[in-house]
């Protein structure tokens, strides 16, 4: 794996976005900012060589314009581009697989209706290896928000990677973090339930100390990262896309499941990615 963060790049006004969140990102992780565009645009001998040409000048413009514009707004960044032919997806997931982080657009219908995931990034996001986020324009370099970055957390399975990610990128940015574990009661608590309130305050007390016990360790290792902890009652998919309203940045976990084809995507990501107004980081977990 290579020390760089790489743009998805393919003219419209989102990948625009994800190339300006990208570079951010770059000067952060002091790490060259890589730029990839990919022609799927077919390699047959009825095209006209002219038009193959002129599709190549269009994607080389467009490559040139955007590093211009990345190093204008960061002057000692370091930024490459790539030109590939091929299949899009195929393409940027090898490239994710090869970078600290990958950034592609995605297409909004604004904040009710969140993100229109393409099949091209929805590919990426399923089968990368390392950490893919998205970005909808209108979600470059702003004023950060009260809430900061909203982690979903699930107490009960492991999350290194997903806690390594989001507190290195709190410690990077400067940004509070929130992690949220959402819960309901077992439907064994039945009636019980009903009859005594008390018995769900008591469940959430202890899921907070559970959550507590396992972000200790990150706490201590990221002491300047301001934290904080809850567990919150109801749909975690839903918890996570309100808790995204106001926040600069999403982190949801994706883990590895052998389906024979599509995305690889639980049901929290993939209603995340689609509803989250916010860019949206997910992380492969094993």
């Amino acid at each position: 794996m290579t020390a760089q963060v790489t743009v998805g790049l393919d003219g419209s006004g989102e990948s625009v976005a994800a190339v300006r969140w990208a570079a951010r990102e770059a000067v952060l992780r002091e790490t060259p900012l890589r730029l990839v565009h990919v022609d799927e645009w077919p390699d047959a001998p009825e095209v006209p060589l002219s038009h193959v040409r002129a599709h190549a000048d269009r994607a080389g413009s467009l490559l040139r314009d955007a590093a211009d514009g990345a190093r204008e707004e960061h002057p000692d960044l370091e930024v490459f581009t790539e030109s590939a032919h091929g299949r899009a997806a195929e393409v940027l997931t090898a490239a994710a697989n090869d970078s600290d982080l990958t950034v592609l657009g995605s297409r909004g219908l604004g904040g009710l209706l969140g993100f229109v995931v393409g099949t091209v990034s929805l590919a990426v996001v399923g089968a990368a290896r390392q950490p893919v986020a998205l970005v909808r324009a209108g979600s470059g370099p702003t004023t950060p928000s009260r809430a900061g970055i909203v982690v979903g957390v699930d107490i009960y399975h492991g999350c290194e990677p997903l806690l390594g990610f989001a507190f290195a990128e709190a410690a990077r940015t400067g940004l509070p973090l929130r992690f949220l574990h959402s819960w309901t009661l077992p439907a064994s608590y039945g009636y019980a339930a009903m009859v005594d309130p008390g018995i769900g305050e008591e469940l959430g007390e202890r899921l907070v100390g559970g959550l507590d016990d396992l972000l200790g360790p990150w706490r201590r290792r990221y002491p300047g990262v301001d934290v904080t902890a809850g567990a919150v009652r109801g749909s975690a998919a839903y918890q996570l896309v309100e808790a995204s309203r106001d926040a600069d940045l999403v982190v949801v976990g994706r883990r590895t499941r052998r389906v024979p084809v599509g995305p690889h995507l639980g049901h929290v990501a993939h209603a995340v990615i689609h509803h989250s107004p916010a860019p949206v980081a997910v992380v492969p977990l094993a």
